[in-house]
C-alpha cells in the first residue's frame, strides 16, 4: 500500500506533485495539509492533528465532505506528522511519501527528514518530495533515476560512512570514508539517466534536486 502525507508545509502542486498524489492508495493530511489538498481539490482520506493550522471555513468544508478527523490536544509528544506516520504504518503502508514537509521552519524540516530513519528501520520505502527536491535517508546500496545534469548530493548523518561508492556522476567516489560533518558529498551532478550509491556501513541522506 502507498501512502501520502501532506503537511502543512511549503507546497507546490508541480506536476510532479500532481501525478505522484494520483497514484497513492490513500492520502493522509498532517494539520493545514488539508488546506495544500483542498486549494487542487483533492480530498484527504483522514485529517490528523491539532487542527491549529486549518481555518474555520477549511474545516466546514471538509466536514460537509464527511473527510474523518482524528483530533489531538495542541500539547502533545509527537508532531501531527508524526501522529501521521504512526497511522499510515499501523494502516500497513509499504510505501509512504511525504509532502509539504520542507519550508521555512527548518526545525520541522530537520525533524522530517530524520523521521525517514524510523521507515527505513521497518523495511518501509520512504522518501521527502517538494517542488525541487526529492530527499532519502539510505543505509544500503541504491539506485535513483535522474536526467543529465539533475543535482544529487549524499550527506552522512552517522558518525562515519565507509566504503561510499557513487557512480553514474560527474564526480564518482570509490570506497571512500565520509566522518558526519563532511559536505564532500555535496551537489554532484548526473551523466546519464541513473545514479547509484553504494555503502559499507553507515546511513546517508540523498538529496536529488533541480534548481
Amino acid at each position: 500500500m502507498k501512502i501520502i502525507i501532506v503537511a502543512s508545509g511549503s507546497f507546490t502542486p508541480t506536476p510532479v506533485i500532481r501525478r505522484e498524489l494520483s497514484t497513492a492508495d490513500m492520502i493522509v493530511a498532517a494539520d493545514g495539509g488539508a488546506v495544500h489538498l483542498k486549494g487542487i481539490s483533492i480530498d484527504p482520506d483522514i485529517i490528523i492533528g491539532d487542527l491549529d493550522s486549518i481555518d474555520r471555513a477549511s474545516k466546514d468544508f471538509f466536514a460537509s465532505r464527511h473527510i474523518p478527523v482524528r483530533t489531538y490536544p495542541k500539547k502533545k509528544d509527537m508532531t501531527d506528522t508524526e501522529l501521521c506516520l504512526d497511522y499510515a504504518l499501523g494502516q500497513g503502508a509499504k510505501e509512504i511519501v511525504l509532502m509539504g514537509m520542507t519550508g521555512c521552519r527548518l526545525d520541522h524540516t530537520l525533524a522530517n527528514i530524520l523521521m525517514l530513519r524510523c521507515l527505513l528501520e521497518k523495511g518501509v520505502t520512504g522518501r521527502i518530495l517538494d517542488a525541487n527536491n526529492e530527499i532519502y535517508l539510505i543505509d544500503s546500496d541504491t539506485t535513483f533515476d535522474g536526467s543529465p545534469g539533475d543535482l544529487l548530493s549524499v550527506i552522512p548523518v552517522t558518525q562515519r560512512v565507509t566504503g561510499l561508492t557513487l557512480e553514474g556522476l560527474a564526480y564518482p567516489l570509490t570506497d571512500k570514508t565520509l566522518d558526519m560533518g563532511t559536505a564532500l558529498g555535496v551537489s554532484n551532478v548526473f551523466t546519464g539517466n541513473t545514479a547509484t550509491v553504494r555503502l559499507t556501513s553507515g546511513m546517508v541522506v540523498v538529496t536529488k534536486s533541480k534548481d
